[in-house]
C-alpha cells in the first residue's frame, strides 16, 4: 500500500503500517546522527529549542551551503542507521519519534521499541541524496551548529512528499532484514 502523511501522524495510524508499505512524508524533519542523538539524550527534553515528537527523524548529515545569508540543501542522502543503535530506543522512548528515515535498518532495541511506541523504520534509497534535497521546500531551523559540525548539528527541513519510504521495519515486530 502506499501512503501519504502530513506531519505529525498519530500513533494509531502508524499502528496500521507493514512492511513493504511505501510512504511519503510533508511537514517537518529533522536530522540527527550520532553525535546528536548522544547530545539530546543528556539534554532535558524540555529545553531543546525544538519539538522532535511532531517530526520525522533523519539519519542524515546533510551537505548545507549558505548563499546571500540563507541555508540551502545541497544534498541530504541517508546514513548508515545502524549506528544509532545503540541511542535509538532511549530516543524512541524520550521523544516520542514515530517515524524513522534511514538506511541498512536497525537491532533488536530498536525493534522493540518501535513496537512498544508504535513507530516505523523507513528505509531511503542511499546515493539518492541530491533527490532528497529537491524535496526539502526550505530550510527552517539548524541546533548546535558551532558545537557538533555541518553533518552532525540538527537540521530541520520542511518537506513535500518526501519519499519514497519504504517501511522496513514495523509496530507488529516485522522486519525486511530478518527474512
Amino acid at each position: 500500500m502506499e501512503y501519504h502523511f502530513d506531519l505529525p501522524v498519530s500513533t494509531e495510524k502508524i499502528r496500521k503500517l507493514k512492511v513493504g508499505d511505501i510512504i511519503y512524508v510533508t511537514g517537518k524533519i529533522f536530522t540527527a546522527r550520532d553525535e546528536a542523538h548522544h547530545m539530546m539524550l543528556e539534554k532535558d527534553k524540555d529545553s531543546l529549542p525544538f519539538k522532535p515528537s511532531v517530526m520525522a527523524l533523519f539519519h542524515c548529515g546533510p551537505l548545507m551551503k549558505k548563499e546571500n545569508g540563507k541555508w540551502q540543501v545541497i544534498s541530504a542522502g541517508p546514513t548508515t542507521s545502524s549506528r544509532m543503535e545503540i541511542f535509538e530506543d532511549k530516543f524512541i522512548e524520550k521523544y516520542g519519534i514515530n517515524i524513522i528515515i534511514g538506511k541498512g535498518g536497525m537491532g533488536e532495541r530498536t525493534e522493540k521499541a518501535l513496537q512498544k511506541y508504535g513507530g516505523v523504520y523507513t528505509a531511503y534509497t542511499g546515493g539518492a541524496g541530491a533527490l532528497a534535497a529537491d524535496r526539502v521546500e526550505e530550510f527552517s531551523a539548524v541546533h548546535w551548529l558551532d558545537e557538533l559540525g555541518m553533518p552532525e548539528a540538527v537540521w530541520i527541513f520542511n518537506v513535500k512528499e518526501f519519499g519514497p519510504l519504504v517501511v522496513a521495519i514495523d509496530s507488529n515486530g516485522r522486519s525486511i532484514y530478518k527474512k
